[in-house]
């Protein structure tokens, strides 16, 4: 196990849960950057704007083993064109074991993403820069509500598949 191996560990009835929890990997799956308006987009005095579209997937390897990612899609736009966009894939590998399916499921929705968007920031502002153009700096993304939002949501497809 290695040394970023972080325990925690939880009482659950009569026995003791051991859940473990391990960052195994961050890496750089996929990126694009397209400028489709350029060089004339230069020459423009700009009023942008931005757009920001995240998701992330979850994906099962062996061991315990979880490969989550998050795709970041940037789209800047001036008067309907645009100037740039960017697709960055920030994945990990995560080694999670012992902890209950909803647990589970909420740490690999949320402790995953925000360990990874730092990382997908840091690409986009990059490539940004590299493009030419001023620094964009992406806000932090608040996954626990998000997770929070997805959960209402589903309750209340549910509520609504049972009323009818």
């Amino acid at each position: 196990m290695p040394d970023n191996d972080v325990q925690n560990t939880e009482e659950q009835g009569a026995g003791e849960l051991k859940g473990q929890f391990a960052l195994q990997k961050i890496y750089l799956k996929d990126m694009s950057f397209e400028t489709p308006n350029s060089p004339q987009v230069f020459q423009e005095q700009w009023n942008l704007t931005v757009n920001m579209d995240i998701q992330n997937t979850v994906n099962k390897l062996v061991d315990d083993n979880y490969e989550v990612v998050i795709a970041v899609t940037v789209t800047v736009k001036f008067n309907d064109q645009t100037v740039y966009l960017i697709e960055a894939h920030q994945a990990g590998i995560f080694h999670i074991t012992g902890f209950p399916d909803d647990i589970l499921r909420r740490t690999l929705t949320t402790v995953c993403p925000n360990i990874l968007f730092p990382f997908a920031r840091e690409v986009v502002s990059d490539l940004v820069t590299r493009g030419g153009f001023p620094q964009l700096l992406l806000a932090p993304v608040n996954f626990e509500a998000l997770y929070q939002q997805h959960q209402e949501e589903l309750k209340n497809t549910e509520e609504s598949a049972v009323k009818h």
